[in-house]
């Protein structure tokens, strides 16, 4: 299968993108850069189109539900897509140093680390160990939605992956800076785990009217 080149602005990749996850969601996928012609062009050099910031959920395998390949999707995963120190230069690197266009934020139902935010809140325990510092970073963005009048548990993981975007952007100069240069866009997608699909819930850097619903 031949090679599809770097894609260099951000509508271009988020285009490449979610016509991946259509064929996902289709059952058509074509399993693009996935043969030996493909890995040895990337053995040298990678130069991904998009930077995936996800959930560690083993439902979430990126290149298999954006049908996608090797080299093509610089991947950073967490439990409940929380972040950090790590997390920031994972991602600063893939944009400053190996150029991507797009930063994407996903999200999906049935999280875990969702669930137990909103389940410590309501009774008062929270988990032991390290989960319990995932359940901590998830709370604020439960809170939000709470105060906005968001309950149901599609909103609040809405409010959830929003949060996480804007928390990049309020972290990171070098990401707010490609941002507003208009080098880089930082969109927040919610992904079905029945049908697939990964639903546009946040967008920086693309222009809402512009973007069509995943």
């Amino acid at each position: 299968m031949a090679e599809i080149t770097h894609t260099q602005t951000p509508r271009g990749a988020f285009d490449l993108l979610i016509a991946g996850n259509q064929r996902f969601v289709s059952g058509t996928p074509e399993h693009p850069n996935q043969d030996a012609t493909r890995r040895t062009a990337t053995a040298p050099s990678q130069k991904p189109f998009a930077v995936l910031f996800g959930c560690s959920d083993s439902r979430l395998a990126a290149e298999i539900i954006f049908d996608r390949g090797l080299g093509d999707l610089f991947v950073v995963r967490t439990a409940g897509h929380v972040t950090g120190t790590e997390v920031l230069g994972s991602i600063e690197f893939g944009v400053s140093v190996l150029n991507a266009p797009l930063v994407v934020v996903l999200g999906h139902d049935s999280c875990g680390a969702v669930a137990a935010a909103c389940s410590a809140l309501e009774t008062g325990q929270t988990p032991g160990g390290f989960v319990r510092d995932i359940v901590e970073r998830v709370t604020p963005s439960v809170l939000a939605a709470r105060a906005a009048g968001r309950e149901s548990a599609e909103e609040i993981l809405a409010e959830h992956i929003e949060h996480t975007v804007d928390l990049l952007l309020d972290r990171s100069r070098v990401l707010a800076d490609a941002v507003a240069a208009g080098r880089t866009a930082v969109v927040g997608l919610s992904y079905r785990l029945a049908d697939g699909s990964a639903q546009l819930v946040a967008t920086r850097g693309l222009d809402p009217a512009d973007t069509p619903a995943a």
